[in-house]
């Protein structure tokens, strides 16, 4: 594996001397806080009460999979409903490697967090969807632009709160570990983290900031693989700088295909949300059959694993591109009013939906795995953090169950809050500020042109999709793994070549999530929720725990 540690490169003092500006708050201590999408956003609002906070966003402080999400959150909401329904809904579709007690904690404290949600400006739709997965209708929604009500209330939240610093276009190279600062002799444990290095994307600047905490909340890795629903920031960041640093990593063989991401030409990661087979479409074959009987009693609303691995293996066994999703049942008002985002995009590329079936097939979604967390949101690493998609809490176990994941993401970062409190306490009084060493780019030059940047990512991607998706063997994994190698050899001469840009920083950290995703799928020799391999068919008890690297 990739263990390179960063070059390293200085920056004016105007770069970092912004970033220690909280005017009337200088006595709190720092927390610093990568990714904008709910997870980061809502932890970003818990610790604002008693800490500054330094908010980076890679892209655009919008821009992240929350503001994609279509179908919802899932939460107890309905007095037919229960905790208990959810719970065992939850445990059944992470097919025995969900932790029971994070299952628990988000169940129970999820409706709190929702009414926090509303409080905070969500508005949700007075009807409840049900998706894949769920027996009950528990997904409350805003049409089917539920991620981007979402992401916009926190958004405006996030900036009327005066001691919440945010910086757009910014991105974590590496975490500053207090053991690389000591003499090599004395190298013998990683200590706290003391803060990072970040990249300004607009200036290629890479500078040294201090945190007295920092939270990983930046996200999924979706574009690891060449079909995905995840927009462009979705590149493993989190967990390949985390995994650099020494922190465990677990269980990232668990990637979940969306069953339905739009099949056209001009489309580009356009997912058809779940909740349309909620409200009874029906996927369909070339001939018009509803294949998804004959692999699940559930039909076309089995488990998301279930109805991505059935139609991918429909598709083998039929040689054809795509499948359908016939709505044709749908009044066309109604299925205007209730899904207007699903309508508008596919008449835009000429599906007259309800009347015509739209074209489907699977695309990489959302991992399961991540940094390893415990209930808390506390990482192997003393004063790091992971909330939402980048950590594994033992939620989604080895499939996730429909909108539990934007769930996730608001409960734990309640609870990465409130354990917090009394660490960051300690770091209010006055004390010696931190001095942590400058980045220095060494011998490195300017890149002069980004052609093998962008030949290797597509090289990457195409080989993850052919070599470790739906379906799995033990001969396409070791495949992967000897290429994979060989890219990382250029990879890392390129790295300690050239000076940083975010392409460059992106595409190391999407190699090493690919070595990781294909080492955990090695290690696991079973077929279990989202990981068939065809050499292991079955699911063995015994092997109902996490990967962990």
């Amino acid at each position: 594996m990739a263990t390179a540690q960063s070059n390293q490169q200085s920056s004016p003092p105007s770069e970092t001397a912004k970033f220690a500006q909280f005017p009337g708050t200088s006595g709190r201590a720092t927390v610093l806080i990568a990714g904008s999408g709910i997870a980061g956003l809502s932890a970003a609002i818990h610790f604002s009460e008693f800490s500054n906070v330094i908010l980076l966003a890679k892209s655009a402080l919008e821009e992240g999979n929350t503001r994609y999400a279509q179908g919802g959150i899932a939460s107890v909401w309905d007095k037919d409903d229960s905790f208990a329904e959810h719970i065992e809904d939850t445990l059944t579709a992470g097919a025995g490697l969900c932790h029971n007690d994070a299952v628990e904690i988000c169940v129970k404290e999820g409706p709190a967090r929702v009414q926090e949600l509303i409080d905070w400006g969500v508005r949700f739709a007075d009807s409840l969807h049900q998706e894949g997965g769920h027996h009950k209708r528990r997904i409350l929604h805003s049409k089917d632009f539920t991620g981007l009500a979402i992401e916009d209330a926190l958004v405006k939240k996030v900036k009327s709160i005066p001691n919440i610093k945010i910086f757009e276009r910014h991105m974590v190279v590496d975490l500053i570990m207090e053991g690389k600062l000591k003499t090599h002799k004395e190298k013998t444990e990683l200590g706290e983290c003391l803060g990072a290095y970040v990249l300004n994307c607009e200036t290629n600047e890479v500078f040294s900031l201090a945190s007295d905490l920092t939270i990983f909340a930046s996200g999924g890795m979706g574009k690891v693989y060449l079909y995905t629903t995840n927009p462009d920031v979705a590149t493993g960041d989190g967990v390949a700088v985390a995994y650099r640093a020494g922190a465990r990593i677990a269980n990232l063989e668990f990637m979940q295909f969306h069953p339905t991401c739009l099949f056209h030409p001009n489309a580009k990661s356009f997912l058809i949300t779940e909740a349309l087979r909620g409200e009874g479409g029906i996927l369909r074959n070339q001939k018009g059959e509803d294949f998804m009987k004959s692999y699940h009693p559930m039909g076309s609303l089995a488990p998301r694993y279930v109805v991505s691995q059935s139609i991918d293996l429909e598709l083998k066994k039929t040689g054809d591109a795509h499948v359908w999703l016939d709505l044709r049942h749908f009044d066309e008002t109604n299925f205007r009013e209730k899904f207007p985002q699903v309508y508008q995009e596919c008449r835009k590329f000429g599906i007259l939906v309800p009347q015509q079936m739209i074209p489907v097939v699977p695309a990489a979604h959302s991992m399961c795995g991540g940094i390893l967390t415990d209930t808390f949101a506390q990482t192997s690493i003393t004063g790091l953090l992971a909330i939402g998609e980048v950590a594994c809490t033992g939620l989604h176990g080895a499939n996730r169950l429909a909108s539990n994941s934007l769930l996730e993401g608001v409960v734990f970062a309640k609870r990465a809050a409130d354990h917090a409190r009394e660490y960051l306490v300690k770091h209010t009084m006055p004390s010696t500020p931190k001095i942590l060493p400058a980045w220095d780019t060494g011998r490195a030059v300017d890149i002069e042109e980004q052609i093998d940047i962008a030949a290797t990512w597509r090289e990457i991607r195409t080989l993850m999709w052919n070599y470790v998706g739906i379906v799995r063997s033990d001969r396409r994994l070791r495949r992967a793994r000897e290429r994979l190698a060989l890219i990382r050899h250029e990879v890392n001469e390129d790295y300690w070549k050239f000076k940083l840009n975010r392409d460059l920083v992106e595409l190391r950290n999407l190699l090493i999530v690919s070595e990781l995703i294909v080492e955990c799928a090695i290690r696991r020799k079973e077929s279990r929720g989202l990981h068939l391999n065809v050499d292991y068919p079955a699911s063995l008890k015994d092997l109902a725990v996490d990967t962990v690297i």
